[in-house]
């Protein structure tokens, strides 16, 4: 096996970090989140020669959402996630769009596969547990590699900042329980990449992230 390796690509005004997790023997991986600008993943997989299996979603927003059909459809795989109570955010992409004065073109998602609590993913030889963890959308699921010590945690938990929770299905009470009772007792090892902006330790977010002391 591999050492596992991500990419990420910034996509939309919103600037989503749209990842590609490949393996850096075989060049197998997933993409995490293509929420636009779809043209530059497929240059991105191209350039680096990565077969992409699957598309992995976290939740149900357009940033994080609103390419995979496109991207489904240009590479012919599956989109798998996120968990089921997404499903009413991932059939309303469109109107999102029009909400936010979106240009792109943007798409309402239908998931090949939803995920549970419990589930577990894989590309080759690389296995994610996956975590259910509602606060930001109420079908939130993180993507976590125990054998890495790497967790994908979308916009749960960010670098000194949690999600917000003033979106439809939004609860800020769930979102610091997710944080506490399933991401910090991974290990303040963990790392993790978020879906916005520089990503960190688990451990440097339990000892100063405001939100959480």
């Amino acid at each position: 096996m591999g050492q596992l390796n991500a990419g990420i690509v910034p996509v939309t005004a919103f600037q989503q970090n749209c990842t590609i997790l490949f393996d850096m023997d075989d060049r197998q991986g997933v993409v995490v989140d293509p929420g636009g600008d779809i043209d530059k993943v497929l240059a991105m997989l191209k350039d680096n020669a990565i077969n992409a299996g699957a598309i992995w979603i976290t939740h149900g927003h357009i940033d994080h959402a609103g390419g995979a059909m496109e991207l489904k459809e240009a590479l012919g795989i599956e989109i798998i996630g996120p968990h089921e109570a997404d499903r009413p955010l991932l059939a309303n992409l469109e109107n999102q769009a029009r909400h936010y004065g979106v240009a792109d073109p943007v798409r309402n998602c239908v998931p090949d596969r939803f995920l549970s609590e419990g589930d577990t993913v894989s590309f080759g030889q690389h296995a994610f547990e996956v975590l259910h963890c509602p606060g930001h959308a109420p079908g939130h699921v993180v993507y976590y590699n125990r054998a890495a010590k790497f967790a994908h945690v979308g916009d749960v938990l960010f670098r000194g900042s949690v999600g917000r929770t003033d979106l439809p299905g939004g609860d800020h009470a769930a979102l610091i329980a997710s944080i506490k009772d399933k991401l910090l007792p991974l290990g303040d090892d963990i790392g993790f990449i978020c879906g916005h902006g520089p990503g960190g330790r688990f451990g440097e977010e339990r000892r100063s992230n405001p939100f959480l002391i």
